[in-house]
């Protein structure tokens, strides 16, 4: 996925946003806003013009196949529903395929999709297809948990209530790995 972002239009669309709330787009303190939104809107999503098959491409044989888990992983990213942010902890494992990859690639994996507007559901899914997928993995299993800004600063008003999302693929779909995944998660 390559899109190229805009950073004019960026601009145009925060000083018409600043205009639309009342703002005097003119005022000090604003002036140079849709600048640093326009800067800022590059760098948090970047994930558009990145490929996880990329960071995933670079492998090494393993003999052992055992689960491999990168926990704690914290990243942000964007709602698509509100432009709001939410963010958590991401937890990856894979049972490899007689390849691995190095651990940063899984975050990095991660945050090609994190720096994307997203839903968390998506934002799971994506990782952990994307893993199965490209280490053709016998199993991945991926849990995210997070906190959404739009639930915690508008509508119903709950700080700390924390979203989580599963998804599984392959052997991870049976409960003995399931299991051994939690029991990992909790040493």
């Amino acid at each position: 996925m390559t899109k190229m972002i805009d950073e004019e239009k960026i601009k145009e669309g925060v000083r018409l946003l600043l205009e639309g709330i009342g703002e005097d787009v003119n005022r000090e303190g604003l002036k140079d806003t849709p600048d640093r939104i326009a800067r800022m809107y590059s760098e948090i999503y970047a994930g558009y013009e990145d490929d996880a098959a990329t960071h995933l491409s670079k492998r090494f044989h393993v003999d052992n196949n055992d689960i491999v888990l990168e926990k704690d992983i914290v990243f942000y990213s964007t709602c698509e529903h509100h432009m709001m942010p939410f963010y958590g902890k991401a937890h990856i494992a894979y049972i490899p395929n007689n390849e691995v990859v190095g651990i940063s690639k899984l975050a990095r994996t991660l945050e090609v999709y994190a720096k994307r507007l997203q839903i968390q559901e998506r934002l799971t899914d994506e990782v952990c297809e994307s893993i199965y997928k490209e280490l053709n993995a016998k199993g991945v299993m991926v849990v995210i948990e997070a906190e959404h800004m739009c639930m915690t600063m508008r509508g119903i008003k709950k700080p700390g209530s924390k979203t989580v999302t599963v998804c599984t693929r392959g052997l991870f779909e049976e409960e003995k790995y399931k299991n051994k995944f939690f029991q990992m998660l909790s040493i």
